[in-house]
């Protein structure tokens, strides 16, 4: 409580402080500006807060900005400023300075004018605004009042015709038109209704039109009718004679290999479906390139289809650029006609890239790895993308008391081949519009040594599907789905820890996962206009029910195939994020995540790459990597099971995170990070490891302070974080956290360094 006192009067004297230090500096005959207020008299219509809200958006100049009461910008300006002021107010005054707002630049009389005519856009005839501004011996604020009456709504809309075609097709699309018999007067609604003309206008091949060439003319003057106005829609004069007339496609050429300096003279011309492929020998074959496009020799123009058609191509993967250039055509009849150009210029074909990587874990593993990538994007001429990587990896444990000198060994190489198409064992001609499916083929090996306690080979196969449905909606589906695991060596020290274990033997025993995958996510965090940005990711892995349907129709019954033990599960995981803009630098990040496998059958247990792991980076950033739980159970330090990921068959989180700007390239953020993992079967040797219904007593909580170097293609991020709730403690004691920071032994158990690439949702 003292404590409290204390910030409470120290707040108090540094904004009384910091108000005296402005008061001081403004100039003699100036008055700060600190801001307005809008008093709107106007009856209860159905979007009045928001009405409310453009005005107050009026409202000019903005004020100099407060953080908890005090100018603190004004004041580091004012500091800055001063004859001398020194390397630290010169720095504050750059970074957080703001030019001081005077009430002489505030100008009443434009902002009522501002006010009238956005109430009168938005139907509120001859209104009234009026201002009155409070001086004061330094600071002046201003308040203004709008009084208005009810609004005009509309009666009717007519088209004023002649006997044009085009008409004819404004007639037709005002039969869906978004200005209705009763809608209140809006020249927003009004500019949409014009530009959704345009858009059906130029869909039916009306090239060269233009929603200017759209005018609307309201009439208030219905002396039967209080408060309505007519509507008369028509084109404005002289509107040249091109924009009136449809266009046709008459020629298409596609050029999958252009560039600036390409010279297509003595280039090959191959005809196909009404389209001239141009290119120097066979780049990409013509036969699957033309399925990509979906304008056709012959058609009116439609901008829908040569924006498909362009996303299309792009969709491929090996493409840099692609344009769609149209040509007018000179013609006599009473058609206008065009020219349709694809000027595709690829990707360089073949590369290869190699990163050197230098891996810090929080649970003290640390070491350098090495990747190699080759790729080729035209492996077949038919925009198939191969890629080959190989990876070796070393960590060794830095620091971990007795089991320091523990060491891990990885090397994998793994390729896949990504058709831009859909390859099945029948034909199948793809519907989709917006872009692509494409077809997946992957397989790899990889080689694990932990310090001469076990040894596991890994084989990996998969076959599937992904494509874009729109913008925001991605599906991925792997039918055939193959891992196969092969404990090589184990030395007796693992045996044992498998004998005291025997959830964690029969999940290294399930060494052949058969099955199917599905994801799906909606995506509209990245939307830089939303306020609201929102994802949703939804997978579904399910194993081994084919195989054992096999198995129990020959006969066998033994639980194996080609003598491996198969694994039998369900999966689904459940992830949502949820970010609100403050504006264009603050974001308040949220996630939550839920995920449950479910062993049945032929299984006791998840196999071990099929399990959950909570703590790290990514997930509860105040515990270690993949250290938290199951449940409530707490494992031996100094035993040599700490070695191992603690995993589950159920996971939970949820997290908060508050992002703001601090100087330049970095960015700041504080955080609040909650959840555990659990077992779906109860095991003896993980003891308070399953899950139960006072499942809420075993969240593990943390909390830290994030700062972000933010790049424009990249963020390298650093998270310290501190538990708040540790579920391994006995109960009445897992909350709590002394927070003595000066204390090296504090530091070790409590503080967590995270470090790591992209923010963590």
């Amino acid at each position: 409580m003292k404590t409290n006192k204390i910030i409470f009067f120290f707040l108090v004297f540094l904004i009384s402080f910091t108000g005296c230090q402005i008061k001081k500096h403004i100039p003699e005959g100036e008055l700060l500006y600190t801001g307005a207020s809008l008093d709107l008299e106007a009856p209860e219509v159905q979007d009045i807060k928001k009405i409310e809200s453009e005005l107050n958006d009026l409202l000019r100049p903005e004020p100099n900005s407060k953080f908890l009461g005090m100018y603190f910008g004004l004041w580091a300006h004012y500091k800055g400023e001063k004859e001398k002021p020194g390397f630290i107010n010169r720095f504050l005054n750059k970074k957080f300075g703001q030019e001081p707002v005077y009430f002489s630049k505030v100008n009443t009389a434009r902002t009522e004018e501002l006010i009238l005519n956005r109430l009168e856009n938005r139907g509120f005839f001859y209104g009234q605004a009026s201002s009155e501004s409070k001086r004061g011996e330094k600071f002046a604020e201003v308040n203004y009042t709008a009084k208005v009456g009810q609004p005009y709504v509309l009666k009717e809309i007519q088209l004023e015709r002649d006997s044009l075609e085009i008409e004819h097709e404004i007639q037709n699309l005002l039969a869906e038109t978004l200005l209705q018999p009763g809608n209140r007067f809006d020249l927003n609604t009004l500019n949409s209704e014009r530009e959704r003309l345009d858009q059906g206008l130029k869909q039916k091949g009306y090239y060269n039109f233009n929603n200017d060439f759209l005018i609307f003319e309201a009439d208030t003057n219905i002396t039967d009718s209080a408060r309505q106005f007519k509507l008369y829609l028509r084109l404005k004069n002289n509107v040249p004679k091109n924009s009136l007339v449809k266009y046709q496609i008459d020629q298409i050429q596609v050029f999958p290999n252009y560039s600036l300096d390409e010279n297509t003279d003595q280039a090959d011309t191959v005809q196909l479906d009404g389209k001239e492929f141009i290119q120097n020998g066979v780049v990409f074959k013509p036969e699957l390139l033309n399925q990509y496009i979906l304008i056709e020799n012959g058609e009116y123009y439609n901008p829908n289809k040569s924006r498909l058609s362009s996303n299309r191509l792009s969709s491929i993967g090996n493409y840099q650029y692609v344009n769609l250039r149209y040509d007018e055509l000179i013609n006599e009849d009473s058609l206008g006609h065009l020219a349709a150009s694809f000027l595709l210029s690829p990707m360089t074909k073949r590369s290869v890239r190699a990163e050197l990587l230098g891996v810090s874990k929080s649970n003290s593993f640390a070491g350098p790895a090495l990747n190699l990538v080759y790729r080729n994007r035209n492996l077949f001429h038919g925009g198939e993308n191969f890629n080959i990587t190989a990876k070796i990896g070393y960590e060794f444990q830095i620091a971990g008391g007795e089991l320091t000198g523990l060491q891990s060994l990885e090397l994998g190489l793994g390729a896949n081949l990504i058709f831009p198409r859909v390859i099945f064992f029948v034909p199948i001609e793809e519907k989709f519009s917006y872009s692509v499916p494409k077809t997946k083929i992957s397989f790899g090996v990889d080689y694990l040594s932990r310090g001469g306690l076990y040894t596991l080979n890994s084989f990996y196969t998969s076959y599937g599907y992904f494509w874009n449905a729109n913008r925001f909606a991605y599906h991925e589906i792997n039918p055939i789905n193959i891992n196969i695991t092969n404990l090589a060596k184990s030395s007796p020290e693992f045996e044992e820890i498998l004998n005291n274990n025997p959830f964690l033997r029969r999940s290294f025993e399930q060494n052949f996962i058969v099955g199917i995958n599905y994801v799906f996510n909606y995506n509209k965090i990245n939307d830089p206009v939303r306020k609201h940005g929102y994802f949703f990711g939804l997978g579904l892995d399910f194993a081994g029910n084919t195989i054992y349907g096999l198995d129990k129709w020959l006969g066998s019954g033994n639980g194996k195939v080609f003598g491996l033990e198969y694994a039998q599960y369900g999966k689904a995981d459940f992830d949502f994020r949820y970010h609100f803009n403050i504006n264009k630098n603050q974001v308040i990040a949220s996630r939550l995540f839920a995920g449950v496998g479910v062993p049945f059958r032929n299984s006791t247990s998840l196999p071990y790459v099929k399990q959950y792991f909570s703590g790290g980076p990514n997930s509860i950033r105040a515990f270690r990597i993949r250290s938290i739980g199951p449940g409530s159970y707490a494992p031996e330090e100094t035993n040599l099971n700490s070695y191992f990921d603690q995993s589950g068959d159920i996971r939970l989180e949820g997290n908060l995170e508050y992002r703001f700007p601090m100087v330049s390239l970095l960015k700041g953020a504080l955080f609040l990070d909650a959840g555990n993992i659990w077992l779906m079967n109860e095991n003896e040797a993980l003891p308070g490891g399953k899950f139960s219904s006072s499942w809420w007593k075993e969240i593990a909580v943390g909390t830290g302070i994030g700062f972000r170097i933010d790049i424009q293609f990249f963020v390298i991020r650093f998270d310290f974080a501190t538990p708040l709730r540790k579920p391994f403690l006995p109960e009445g004691q897992r909350w709590g956290n002394t927070f003595d920071i000066s204390s090296k032994t504090w530091r070790r158990e409590n503080l967590i360094f995270n470090f790591a690439i992209g923010y963590p949702f």
